[in-house]
C-alpha cells in the first residue's frame, strides 16, 4: 500500500538570532513513510526533535532541505494556501494544547472542523456532541467556552475537534497524556477507530502502554541527529 505520509532526507538547523546568528544543526537525513492505516510513533531522548519533526510535518516549521508529503501535498514546498488547505482537508493536528478563539462555545469549538472541511452544521454539531459525551465532558459545559475549563477538560475538547473530521493523516502530540483511566480508554479507543478507517496517523507517545496498544511501529528520531547523520 502505498504510503500517506512520506519524508526523506529532511535536514533542519535553527538559528538565534539573539546569539550573533548562531546556526544550531537540529536534524539531518530524517527518513520516515506511514501507510494508510498504520500508526508510528515517535521515540528518542528529550530533545532528539520528535516535536521539530511533527511541527515540520504540519508546516510550522520549514525544512531546510529533503522533502515532506502528505497526501498529493508536498509540505516542504507548499504555498501557505496549500498548507492551510491540507490541515482543513487531510492533516489532523492533536496538540497537547487547546488554542481557540474565547467566547465561542465549546460544540462549535468541536464541530469547526467538520464545517470547514465541507460538512452540514448538523453534521458537525452532531459529530461534536458524540465525541464530547464519549469523552465524558459534561454536557452543561458545551454551550461555554473552553477557555474557562480545567486543563484536564480542555484536553478532552482538544482531543475532540482533533478526531470530529475524519482526516486521511493526523499527528496526535502525547494525546493520553495526564487522562484517567476511563478518558484514556476512550482516546486509544478513537485511535483505533481512525486506524480501521484507514488514517495514516504519527505520534508522541510517553505512555509506554498506550505506544504498545495502538502503534504498529516506532521510529528512533535520535537517530537523526546530525552527528549520527554524518
Amino acid at each position: 500500500m502505498e504510503a500517506m505520509i512520506r519524508v526523506s532526507d529532511v535536514s533542519k538547523s535553527f538559528v538565534l538570532h539573539n546569539q550573533g546568528g548562531a546556526v544550531i544543526p537540529v536534524m539531518a537525513g530524517a527518513a520516515l513513510s506511514v501507510r494508510r492505516g498504520e500508526c508510528v510513533a515517535l521515540v528518542g531522548d528529550s530533545g532528539a526533535g520528535k516535536s521539530t519533526l511533527m511541527r515540520m510535518l504540519y508546516g510550522n516549521y520549514l525544512a531546510d532541505g529533503g522533502r515532506i508529503l502528505v497526501g498529493d501535498v508536498e509540505v516542504s514546498g507548499a504555498e501557505p494556501r496549500e498548507i492551510l488547505a491540507m490541515r482543513r482537508e487531510v492533516l489532523g493536528y492533536v496538540s497537547q494544547f487547546l488554542r481557540v478563539v474565547p467566547r465561542v462555545p465549546t460544540l462549535e469549538v468541536v464541530a469547526e472542523p467538520v464545517r470547514a472541511a465541507g460538512g452540514s452544521r448538523e453534521a458537525g454539531e452532531a459529530r461534536a456532541r458524540d465525541l464530547l459525551a464519549r469523552l465524558n465532558v459534561p454536557e452543561r459545559l458545551w454551550a461555554l467556552s473552553p477557555t474557562t475549563f480545567s486543563g484536564g477538560e480542555q484536553q478532552r475538547v482538544n482531543i475532540a475537534r482533533g478526531f470530529a473530521h475524519d482526516f486521511p493523516a493526523m499527528l496526535l502530540d502525547e494525546p493520553t497524556a495526564s487522562l484517567d483511566a476511563t478518558n484514556r480508554a476512550v482516546v486509544l479507543g478513537l485511535i483505533e477507530e481512525a486506524k480501521a478507517r484507514g488514517a495514516a496517523i504519527v505520534g508522541i507517545f510517553h505512555d509506554a502502554e498506550a505506544r504498545a496498544q495502538v502503534c504498529d511501529r516506532e521510529i528512533d528520531v535520535s537517530r537523526f541527529t546530525p552527528e549520527r547523520a554524518a
